[in-house]
């Protein structure tokens, strides 16, 4: 029985997870769960035993001087809450969890188990994990972002895509279709990285996860310095591509594609997302901060945030020869 001790009751609490490995292509998704934790001061509330979950020869330990005591850190999957006192720019409440932590070696089927045991006991209304993917796209454009869920009435209610994926899996699927199994409403968002420039950090790839995130939950998530991260990291791969022709063919072509496939949807519509977001983030609307078509999820709510790419959950990168049970 898991007990949470000092943990405050919260309020429409959503939770929010990312796992480093597999599903992380450019440590986009880590690294925005991290941003969060890291400007809205989360509080880490519980860790899971790294002895249950994790090979050490995969994953191992970190020995670190701490005024001048050695200590070690394992790798392990911390949860935090973060109290967004005003999560719209009007003064409402709304709670996150946040879960951070490296894809387990093993036992994954306990591992989702406990991770919903605190959703229960926290009263999650909503479960949110991110991932990355590497993908045939340009650095030059913006990322794909792509949410989807295998959960029919949360399809309907946020206007997201039903999941048809079949092929190997990582825990950002296992935990998506754990949550739904268990009656907990969840989805996946996937940003999808350029494979030829997949070394972290991708900022820019963090950037888009998180203005997803913002619109699917109706807040003003504090960016920092990450769309000036975001520049400068594409001028960077601007000039190694300037340098090499083929890089640069490839480049164009992808670019070339990725404008053909999208010509239908360069509408006022995409235009008028982004100005709602920039009027989010300046002083909120009218409405309360969030807009048309951008509402925040609630469990007893309708709210349509707007309709995803088309596409599906992308395949997953890396190896094909993971399994995800003991």
């Amino acid at each position: 029985m898991i007990e949470l001790e000092g943990v405050p009751e919260l309020v429409d609490p959503v939770m929010v997870a990312a796992f480093e490995g597999w599903n992380d292509a450019g440590d986009a998704a880590s690294t925005a769960v991290a941003h969060l934790e890291r400007e809205w001061k989360g509080e880490v509330f519980a860790a899971l035993d790294a002895e249950d979950y994790y090979d050490f020869q995969v994953n191992r330990p970190q020995v670190f001087m701490d005024g001048g005591v050695r200590k070690v850190t394992w790798p392990t999957t911390r949860l935090s809450v973060i109290r967004v006192e005003d999560a719209d720019g009007k003064g409402k409440r709304r709670d996150l969890v946040l879960v951070r932590g490296i894809e387990p070696s093993m036992r994954w089927r306990s591992f989702c188990n406990e991770i919903l045991g605190f959703a229960h006991e926290l009263g999650v209304e909503l479960v949110l994990v991110m991932g990355a993917l590497l993908g045939d796209t340009p650095h030059t454009r913006p990322v794909p972002v792509t949410a989807v869920t295998s959960d029919p009435d949360l399809a309907r209610t946020m206007n997201l895509e039903e999941s048809r994926y079949e092929g190997p899996a990582g825990i950002v699927g296992i935990l998506q279709e754990a949550c739904t199994h268990a009656g907990v409403p969840a989805a996946s968002l996937w940003a999808a990285v350029p494979h030829y420039v997949s070394q972290p950090p991708n900022p820019k790839a963090t950037l888009a996860l998180l203005n997803r995130l913002e619109d699917m939950l109706g807040v003003r998530i504090p960016m920092g310095e990450l769309a000036e991260d975001a520049r400068a990291w594409q001028l960077g791969v601007d000039q190694l591509a300037a340098e090499d022709s083929e890089v640069a063919e490839y480049v164009q072509s992808l670019e070339e594609a990725r404008d053909t496939a999208e010509l239908p949807e360069a509408s006022g519509e995409a235009i008028a997302k982004e100005f709602e977001r920039y009027l989010r983030r300046r002083d909120g609307t009218p409405d309360g901060g969030t807009g048309p078509g951008t509402a925040p999820y609630r469990r007893d709510s309708g709210a349509q945030p707007p309709p995803p790419k088309p596409g599906g959950e992308p395949p997953r990168p890396g190896d094909t020869d993971e399994d995800g049970d003991e």
